[in-house]
């Protein structure tokens, strides 16, 4: 692959930090959440930074190309209408699946996928079904974990390996994941680095966490530690990336504390010589090809063929991926046994991190709630009571909407100008009135009974 499109040191865009990040001298290039943002109506902040020249690549989070479904059509577009919207060079996404779709459950977050030849077969397939339906080139992001799959047939370095190989994908590394990997499933950066194809480097994440009883939890919220600049130096070694960020979702921190971070990156990148990347052998992925590559200069949106054009993937292949997703995310989201295998204790932190991040997610969208059932830590308690038998089946809007109607079904809250107030709250968003109690009292042994 001829080298990537030289981005530069950047910061994730977020609305909380607009104006700092506007304010960052030296600043490259910035990358936004796709989902965050609707490309008729870009926020001044992220035009203003285009007129100046800035870079933004769209993010995405929502598409679950590792899930068992072929990607939505509706998602791919949407993520297309970003790119074109911001101008961007290419989009990425995750190597995770976040869904199932029998039963539909919605997990709120990047899960692993298993390294195994089924998984590996529909995420290539779903992968090239992206790649003819976006406008840009696609680059992949390894993910975090808190736990890892029983009976996995390929290390990470394999099965990233042969992603790229079968489509041509680029690659989006992690190195706060790498991390992550090696504290949670004992997994050594510096193997991961020497066996990934690094000549299909798109760019590099850099983020914050902490351990807590020794589980890494990658919480974007917390500073850069030391540990995961070394590994950014590591990869730096063996070859120089087109482009570095700093990912803050989190407890953000103040401008200077954010300079110094991007400023801690940059010393990184460039201090000293980079060996280069490891040439490619026959048999990779360009082994066969002599197309331009996508996002080198002087054209960044040409797109990769995959190597060689495979059939499809068996609907078997299908279903047995989708078998051992959907029982892995039941545990996870409904209660329901840990899947033979798996480390239960690994699944119990990974369903309460869960439930943690789906309270606060909702809290944020619907900042009224908190404040009706007075105060955080009511509505804490409330919605992961909630949580417990109800499963996420769509978005965090719907999700907010679905429990304030579990409150009014329950006559809650208990105070009676509350639970007026939550009525109006609900009724404004549902557009409806909220159930008589002889529906609310069948919703509820309904949703006892499944």
């Amino acid at each position: 692959m001829k080298p990537m499109a030289h981005l530069g040191v950047g910061i994730g865009w977020r609305p909380e930090i607009a104006d700092a990040v506007e304010r960052l001298s030296g600043l490259d290039w910035v990358e936004v959440v796709a989902e965050n943002v609707c490309p008729g109506h870009l926020p001044e902040s992220l035009l203003r930074l285009r007129e100046r020249g800035t870079r933004v690549v769209p993010h995405g989070v929502s598409l679950g190309l590792g899930g068992s479904d072929r990607p939505d059509a509706a998602k791919l577009a949407a993520l297309g209408e970003r790119a074109v919207a911001l101008g961007a060079p290419l989009v990425t996404e995750h190597i995770a699946f976040v869904r199932t779709s029998s039963p539909v459950l919605e997990a709120g977050h990047l899960l692993p996928v298993p390294r195994t030849r089924d998984a590996l077969d529909v995420l290539c397939e779903n992968v090239r079904i992206a790649q003819d339906a976006l406008p840009v080139p696609l680059a992949l992001e390894n993910i975090a974990a808190l736990f890892a799959w029983p009976g996995e047939e390929l290390t990470e370095g394999q099965f990233l390996t042969e992603l790229v190989e079968r489509t041509g994908v680029r690659l989006l590394i992690d190195v706060a994941n790498l991390h992550t990997n090696r504290v949670n499933r004992g997994e050594d950066p510096a193997v991961v680095l020497d066996a990934i194809p690094l000549e299909a480097l798109a760019y590099v994440h850099v983020a914050g966490g902490i351990e807590r009883a020794g589980v890494w939890h990658d919480t974007h919220a917390h500073p850069v530690p030391p540990v995961v600049l070394d590994l950014l130096a590591e990869l730096r070694s063996r070859v120089e990336p087109a482009g570095v960020l700093l990912e803050r979702d989190d407890d953000f921190p103040s401008e200077a504390e954010l300079a110094g971070e991007l400023a801690a990156i940059r010393a990184v990148v460039t201090a000293g010589p980079a060996a280069p990347a490891a040439p490619i052998t026959a048999g990779s992925a360009d082994a066969a090809r002599t197309e331009p590559d996508p996002i080198a200069e002087p054209d960044p949106v040409a797109e990769l063929d995959p190597v060689a054009e495979s059939g499809p993937v068996a609907e078997s292949t299908r279903t047995r991926v989708a078998l051992g997703q959907a029982a892995l995310l039941s545990a996870l989201v409904a209660g329901t046994p840990v899947p033979e295998g798996f480390d239960r204790r690994r699944i119990r932190v990974q369903a309460r991190a869960l439930a943690a991040k789906r309270a606060d997610v909702v809290a944020k969208v619907a900042p009224e709630l908190p404040v009706i059932l007075g105060g955080p830590d009511p509505y804490r308690e409330a919605f992961l009571s909630y949580a417990k038998d109800r499963p996420m089946t769509s978005g965090y809007r719907r999700d907010a909407l679905d429990f304030a109607e579990d409150l009014l079904i329950r006559d809650l809250p208990a105070d009676p100008a509350a639970r007026r107030r939550l009525t109006i709250w609900w009724r404004d968003r549902a557009g409806a009135k909220p159930p008589r109690r002889i529906v609310r009292w069948a919703r509820t042994l309904s949703g006892r009974a499944a």
